[in-house]
């Protein structure tokens, strides 16, 4: 009891510290010092916002179990170069998209870019306001990742972005909600913690072929000319959903043609191309068998021709001798020797 007390007096009896008290504004009629500025000298105010981060825009990038090896590239290049981005693990592809909302909230994040792998080869990419929507599903295509093009282009790590839009998505309603969708997601918020104050590439969304192309410049600041950095991808866009992963349909795109349908669409060109092969070898053997058509003589064809020699028909009574077909040489002159020794014989002996 004496050591609490002791301890209660010792904290009682120290002195408590003198709040510091803020310089006081010198008054305006107050005559400026020496070296002070007068009353009419101008200051620069400060920035509107003081340095301070109000756009809480978080990015969840991740994907579902199946991916390959150059989607995952892709999704870690998507991340070094959005600093207000966050990663968390694989999705079980059993479970539903919607549950993806739950986990958006549990990270703290308003956006999503999901990674759906579909057969080990088809890659979809959603793009979605979390939980209240719009969302937009992808099928991406034609995918080079940082590594895969070693471009000479570079740029800060963190650097905020300018994007850069077709001149279409202001035409067409449904390109228009993908334009404002795109903003939200890919510019990085103006004082954030992991970005840099500096703007030194170019994010460009370009509408041809009916497909959104995605390219990334460096901005070189000698003579303001751009060169490609990495990467590049191109978005064939599918549906647009009213609710995050779901909802009314507000747009789909009548010139998407399914990964399917395109493989099953190659193996029937093939197919034909053979069966078409197939039937010109039947005409070609048709042909050879049917009968030849006679054409009628031309009286014209025998004028140029002249008659040829008639040489007198020669009658051999005897048979021609057969000539022993022989490979080796020495064999053939050892016959031809007997041959001489039984003429000699036959006349010596007439």
């Amino acid at each position: 009891m004496a050591a609490a007390k002791r301890k209660r007096d010792g904290l009682a009896a120290r002195p408590k510290k003198r709040a510091k008290k803020a310089p006081s504004a010198p008054e305006p009629d107050a005559d400026p010092g020496p070296g002070g500025a007068g009353p009419e000298e101008y200051s620069i105010p400060p920035p509107v916002s003081q340095g301070k981060w109000k756009n809480k825009e978080r990015v969840l990038i991740f994907s579902s179990r199946g991916i390959n090896f150059r989607t995952r590239h892709l999704m870690q290049d998507l991340r070094t170069l959005m600093p207000h981005s966050k990663a968390d693990t694989k999705m079980d592809r059993k479970d539903q998209l919607f549950v993806i909302n739950e986990v958006c909230e549990m990270k703290n994040c308003n956006k999503c870019i999901f990674f759906e792998a579909k057969k080990k080869q088809d890659l979809y990419m959603w793009f979605s306001n979390t939980p209240q929507g719009p969302s937009a599903k992808f099928l991406v295509q034609n995918v080079h990742t940082l590594a895969e093009l070693k471009m000479t282009g570079n740029c800060l790590r963190g650097s905020r972005p300018l994007l850069s839009f077709d001149p279409t998505f202001d035409k067409e309603p449904h390109y228009a909600l993908l334009k404002e969708l795109f903003i939200q997601v890919f510019s990085t918020p103006q004082y954030h913690p992991k970005s840099q104050p500096f703007v030194d590439h170019v994010f460009t969304f370009t509408v041809t072929d009916e497909r959104i192309w995605f390219r990334n410049y460096q901005i070189i600041e000698e003579d303001a000319s751009l060169v490609e950095i990495g990467p590049r991808f191109v978005l064939n866009p599918i549906k647009i959903f009213q609710g995050s992963f779901g909802g009314p349909t507000l747009y789909e795109n009548p010139h998407y043609q399914s990964p399917n349908m395109h493989r099953r669409l190659i193996r029937l060109s093939v197919a034909a191309k053979f069966r078409e092969k197939q039937q010109v070898k039947e005409v070609q053997k048709i042909k050879k068998k049917g009968t030849k058509v006679l054409i009628g003589e031309d009286p014209t064809e025998v004028v140029f021709e002249t008659p040829a020699e008639e040489k007198p028909v020669e009658i051999q009574l005897v048979k021609p001798e057969s000539k022993p077909i022989v490979k080796d040489k020495k064999k053939l002159r050892k016959i031809q020797r007997k041959k001489q020794k039984k003429l000699f014989r036959t006349e010596a002996s007439a």
